[in-house]
């Protein structure tokens, strides 16, 4: 079924759904079920107002909310050759190795899940369109990217083991003015990290399952770090990763 072919509203069920969940994913943000409650409601409130600049959204999805989707999609493009990870040897994106194999000793969570997802994940990528339209909104230059994807190889010769950027992470950080420091660079990313709590419902640190999280400042403190690693293993699932912009804006959806 062609995304946009049909009005979506409260009560919709089906794959359609999920793709509009995904797409909002920084506007407040739920989980992908394709159930449109009032978790996505608040999404499309949340995009009628802030981006469409309705004075009174409906929470309704029809014909201009889907052209606005698009344009929004325009005006906040994606480079995803900065998304793909700097060893030659994956090809950008991993090798799909390592499904449902854990670091060794190390419980078996999405944490220490060696998987070599196939692509970035889109929930995180829809994120970072908005984080970039409230960075606009705010008046600051636009988040660049900084890391995306990182595969085992790349990772054993910088000898690295966290498995966040298999897919499930993006960092993104703010190009320096004239006349700043890090000290400055530090400042911006932590007041913006509170922004993404606030628009894009993220929380800090991982304490809480089925939502997008942010690295704190102790841990990055002059860059800013995504991930969706505390969602369950279905909300991972093959289909919601991608690389290339055509697969992230397909009208198509799948079951």
């Amino acid at each position: 079924m062609l995304f946009g072919s049909q009005i979506l509203c409260k009560g919709e069920t089906g794959p359609t759904v999920a793709e509009l969940q995904l797409r909002l994913a920084g506007f407040r943000g739920t989980c992908w079920d394709g159930v449109y409650g009032p978790g996505t409601e608040l999404q499309v409130i949340t995009f009628q107002r802030d981006y469409m600049k309705m004075d009174n959204p409906t929470g309704i999805v029809a014909e201009d909310t889907f052209e606005a989707l698009d344009r929004f999609a325009q005006e906040f493009v994606i480079d995803f050759s900065a998304l793909a990870c700097p060893e030659c040897q994956c090809q950008g994106f991993g090798k799909n190795r390592f499904r449902h194999q854990y670091i060794h000793g190390k419980p078996k969570i999405e944490q220490f899940h060696k998987c070599e997802y196939p692509g970035v994940h889109k929930a995180i990528l829809h994120t970072y369109r908005a984080a970039q339209f409230y960075a606009k909104q705010m008046g600051l230059s636009l988040p660049i990217i900084s890391s995306g994807y990182r595969c085992w190889i790349y990772n054993d010769k910088k000898q690295r083991s966290t498995t966040n950027h298999l897919g499930k992470a993006l960092d993104i950080d703010f190009p320096l003015k004239a006349g700043e420091d890090k000290r400055d660079d530090c400042r911006r990313c932590d007041s913006f990290r509170g922004i993404l709590v606030e628009k894009c419902n993220f929380q800090l640190g991982w304490g809480a399952n089925n939502m997008k999280s942010l690295e704190p400042a102790n841990i990055a403190p002059s860059w800013i770090h995504l991930d969706v690693r505390c969602y369950e293993p279905k909300y991972l699932a093959d289909k919601y990763f991608v690389t290339t912009a055509a697969q992230l804006d397909t009208h198509l959806t799948h079951g």
